[in-house]
C-alpha cells in the first residue's frame, strides 16, 4: 500500500510497533509486515493483507500510533497534536485566537490561527514563534497582519 506519512523521517512509521489504522473513528491494531520509501510517500504491507482487494479496501484509512510510541521531540521541536488548541498571542499581548490545525507547506509549517479572523503564521522558530510554552497552554509569536 501506499502511504503518506507524516513522520520525520517519512520512512519512521515503519518502525511503530503499536501501529492502528482508523476507519470512521473506530482504530484497529495492524502490524508492518515490510517496508520502504518511496519518493514523497511509503509503500508497506501489513502483516494479514495479502492481496490488492484486502488492500483496496483500506484506501482513505487513517494511519497512527498511541503517543508511547512516540520519541520526544528535540528541543524546539513540537508535534502538531500539541500545538492545536494552543492560545497565539502578539508579542504585544493581543490575543490572535487558538490553532485549529497545522499545515505543511513544504518550506516551513504553518498555523492555522481561529480568532476574530482566520489567520494564517508560519511556524517559524525563533523568528515569527519567540516562544512555545506547552505548561501555559499558549504560543507567543512576533508577527504582524493586516
Amino acid at each position: 500500500m501506499k502511504v503518506f506519512s507524516f513522520t520525520e523521517p517519512r520512512e519512521a512509521v515503519l518502525q511503530y510497533k503499536g501501529l492502528l489504522i482508523g476507519r470512521d473513528g473506530t482504530w484497529q491494531p495492524a502490524r508492518v509486515a515490510e517496508g520502504q520509501r518511496h519518493g514523497k510517500t511509503v509503500i508497506l504491507r501489513l502483516e494479514g493483507v495479502d492481496d490488492r482487494d484486502q488492500a483496496a479496501g483500506l484506501i482513505g484509512a487513517e494511519i497512527g500510533t498511541s503517543r508511547t510510541e512516540l520519541p520526544e521531540p528535540g528541543e524546539g521541536h513540537y508535534y502538531w497534536s500539541d500545538l492545536i488548541g494552543l492560545k497565539v498571542v502578539h508579542r504585544d499581548g493581543t490575543a490572535l485566537g487558538t490553532i485549529k490545525e497545522m499545515l505543511e507547506t513544504g518550506a516551513h509549517d504553518v498555523m492555522v490561527v481561529e480568532g476574530e479572523q482566520e489567520r494564517l503564521i508560519p511556524f517559524v522558530m525563533n523568528e515569527v514563534v519567540i516562544g512555545v510554552d506547552l505548561s501555559r497552554k499558549q504560543v507567543d509569536v512576533d508577527w504582524e497582519w493586516d
